[in-house]
């Protein structure tokens, strides 16, 4: 006889589909007995593997974090190492925008999400930065980032020439943003990352010292 389904479940497993239930469905969606019922087991068969729900959500979101890639901090400059960190995370927050919220929340216990934070902020303080100016970066890159995977801003406007026609004589054009959602997304987002970046390259300046210049292949970006 087939071995029952209940045999296989284990940790990954639980994850990896509380993390396609909450992709489909949100938050406010996802339960465990929602879960139990995909996974094709009782109830209490999670908690073998998992105390609570929110056990389950942690697990899902530092999934998530595990995608986002850290090396290049200790290896490139701490500009460049910024930049790519960026786009690393928001590229998994964007793929997942229904748990950004509880990402948001902070690392928590969550290795991932602590160990991103310990390699962000080992390579800023390596770099010159103070602790607390250290801190203040990898808050404000979570922020920002976090902010910017939560939902499109060219989705937010309705592709209805006659809606802006009369009445917004300078959103004329705004029905076509939908259509051109990801370049106006994350053309958006690199701006805002660039200009981040910019900044915080004065303040360094300012209240530290010199900056090296940035190689080529990283300044032409």
């Amino acid at each position: 006889m087939p071995r029952p389904r209940q045999a296989l479940l284990n940790r990954q497993l639980i994850v990896e589909t509380a993390a396609a239930l909450i992709d489909a469905d949100g938050l406010a969606g996802f339960s465990t007995r929602r879960l139990a019922a995909e996974l094709g087991v009782r109830g209490p068969s999670l908690y073998n593997h998992f105390a609570t729900k929110d056990e389950i959500l942690d697990a899902v979101a530092d999934s998530i974090t595990a995608q986002v890639d850290v090396s290049f901090f200790g290896v490139v400059d701490w500009r460049e190492a910024l930049r790519r960190w960026g786009h690393s995370y928001r590229a998994a927050l964007a793929a997942h925008p229904h748990i950004v919220p509880y990402l948001a929340q902070g690392p928590g216990r969550r290795p991932a999400a602590l160990a991103m934070a310990d390699a962000v902020y080992g390579g800023l303080v390596d770099a010159g930065w103070p602790p607390a100016r250290a801190t203040h970066i990898g808050a404000l890159m979570r922020y920002f980032v976090a902010g910017s995977a939560l939902g499109s801003f060219a989705r937010g406007f309705v592709e209805d020439p006659g809606l802006y026609a009369e009445q917004y004589p300078h959103l004329t054009h705004a029905h076509r943003l939908a259509e051109h959602q990801q370049r106006v997304d994350e053309g958006a987002f690199t701006l805002g990352l660039d200009a981040l970046i910019d900044g915080l390259s004065h303040t360094y300046e300012r209240t530290i010292g010199p900056l090296p210049p940035l190689p080529p292949a990283a300044a032409a970006d």
